[in-house]
């Protein structure tokens, strides 16, 4: 199946047509749209004849109805290959009905499957691909939960902030140091034992990261005094080494021959573009997964998926759980040489979206206004005053991507009601992510944040670490840094109250403006059990079991 020529079937009807249309329909050059076109009239797709002379149009008679052929073809791949192979031709410009079809069988697919009475899997949809794996670079929620089941921490942080043991069986801590125990036989993915001196050298690697060697920045030196003793020296203090050491780029891995090797739940193996699949760890020093394997696999961006059983019908009962699926906010980069660095400028640019964010349920159900906080559970009581037009010298450059077209069709059409000139930017989602040079190219950025675990220790980190846009216009700010050196010496409990602190001082200077949060619904039939929600709001699949069917 050829995805060009349902897209010209698609778009182009029996005949006259212009070859300009065809190359447009095809994004090809003239000469590759020239090359398909005789391939497709050869193999007896269609009569095709060129007009002759510049500027007159060509005759293209339809001989088979392609979609028709290519979805027969599709249905058969689906009930006969493996799950990663049919959906890739999914992603394929299909009529409303063909698509309905499609899915109503590839929905099948999903859901748990024993192959015999010991050996068992979960087949996930997932709308987004996980661009990698290693605990330095995902910066994306989908890559970032699946590091978070391959590898583990030393400590785990639960949402309330309570730190406990994961890798680490113990700790001491003083003023300047901390001393870490690692439990002992624990094994990485290859069968070799974990040591202190394992832990140093990873964590030394990601210490003095690019994204992360500002956050680590306290931290002088790591180093193993004992085959499971490691100790973390601050000099100057670290109030919050300990809870860095649960976040999820602070996983534990080790390199052998180009590949990363984990201790977690769950390893990785034949995973591709389309497809992750994760393999149960039967040597994993926790509790062992009660399920085999898990495959994550590829599903167009509309796909409506529920967690299920494979053994269950479609019309089995399902029940929701709830998580929350992060916050939206909009950054003014004042660092950029534009318009916007005037805080007369982000000011009128605030006030304008206090005045229309209650319309962005219209394009986004999802999406809760939010006029409170960032920080989900409190309320800033923040009012935002009329302020009076500035001169605008230029158009406003929004940068944006995928995931956020609602968010972004929702502020260019207020700052259009208003005449406010903008430019819209869109970077493919792998780009945006790690997009973050000096002044970035852009006046305004949307962005959707997930907190991994803990909300008060997530929200310092999106501060802090080299992935923010807003790093370097907090450095720039003598205000800004002088609460962001207040962390490193305040008790952990009390930075709530820090936290609430430096947001009012970004939304006073109109460079961080809330938007909306949302909540993630995800259904289950009712044989799923044991549902507990991890980092990110995702699932934990660690945990996870299905109840069995017993004859009788």
């Amino acid at each position: 199946m050829e995805k060009n020529l349902l897209a010209l079937w698609q778009a182009v009807p029996s005949g006259e047509i212009k070859k300009e249309k065809i190359v447009e329909v095809l994004d090809l050059s003239a000469k590759q749209a020239t090359r398909y076109i005789r391939k497709w009239a050869a193999e007896g797709w269609f009569n095709y004849i060129s007009g002759r002379g510049r500027g007159n149009s060509s005759e293209l008679q339809w001989l088979k109805n392609v979609e028709e052929i290519y979805e027969k073809q599709l249905m058969e791949i689906i009930e006969q290959e493996a799950v990663e192979t049919s959906s890739k031709y999914l992603m394929y410009d299909w009529s409303i009905d063909s698509k309905t079809r499609l899915i109503n069988k590839f929905r099948s697919k999903f859901g748990f499957f024993q192959h015999t009475s010991d050996v068992d899997k979960l087949i996930i949809p997932r709308k987004y691909a996980v661009t990698t794996m290693h605990p330095l670079e995902a910066a994306d929620i989908q890559s970032a939960n699946v590091v978070a089941t391959i590898f583990n921490r030393l400590v785990a942080v639960d949402a309330a902030g309570k730190v406990l043991p994961e890798l680490a069986h113990s700790w001491d801590v003083s003023a300047t140091r901390l001393r870490m125990y690692l439990k002992k036989d624990v094994k990485f993915h290859d069968d070799s034992f974990l040591t202190a001196e394992d832990v140093a050298e990873c964590l030394n690697r990601l210490r003095t990261h690019v994204h992360y060697k500002e956050l680590w920045e306290p931290v002088e030196k790591i180093q193993a005094v004992g085959p499971l003793v490691i100790d973390f020296d601050f000099p100057s203090g670290c109030s919050y080494c300990l809870q860095m050491l649960g976040l999820m780029n602070s996983s534990i891995y080790k390199e052998s021959q180009g590949q990363l090797i984990g201790t977690g739940s769950f390893y990785a193996d034949n995973s591709h573009d389309f497809k992750t699949v994760l393999h149960a760890f039967k040597d994993f020093f926790g509790e062992r997964p009660l399920l085999d394997r898990v495959e994550f696999v590829q599903v167009p961006s509309d796909f409506d998926f529920v967690y299920r059983s494979a053994t269950q019908p479609d019309t089995e009962k399902t029940f929701m759980v709830e998580s929350d699926s992060g916050v939206g906010v909009v950054i003014m980069n004042a660092f950029r040489n534009s318009d916007i660095r005037r805080k007369e400028v982000r000011d009128y640019l605030h006030w304008i979206i206090a005045k229309y964010r209650h319309e962005i349920v219209q394009y986004n159900p999802r999406a809760l206004p939010n006029h409170q906080s960032m920080l989900i559970g409190q309320n800033q009581h923040y009012q935002v005053e009329e302020v009076k037009r500035p001169i605008f010298t230029k158009p406003l450059i929004i940068k944006t991507t995928d995931y956020l077209e609602k968010a972004t069709a929702w502020i260019q059409a207020a700052f259009e009601k208003e005449g406010i000139p903008i430019e819209i930017q869109h970077l493919p989602f792998e780009e945006m992510l790690f997009d973050n040079g000096i002044d970035q190219q852009a006046d305004l950025f949307i962005r959707g944040e997930v907190f991994e675990m803990n909300q008060n220790f997530s929200f310092y980190h999106f501060l802090k670490n080299g992935n923010s846009p807003l790093v370097k216009m907090i450095n720039t700010d003598e205000n800004l840094s002088h609460l962001l050196e207040k962390y490193v010496h305040s008790p952990f409990e009390e930075w709530l109250s820090l936290n609430l602190k430096v947001e009012k001082a970004l939304m006073d200077s109109s460079i961080l403006i809330p938007l909306y949060y949302e909540k993630r619904q995800i259904p289950f039939s009712a044989d799923l059990m044991n549902i507990n929600i991890s980092h990110f709001g995702y699932v934990d699949f660690s945990k996870l079991w299905v109840r069995p069917t017993i004859a009788g």
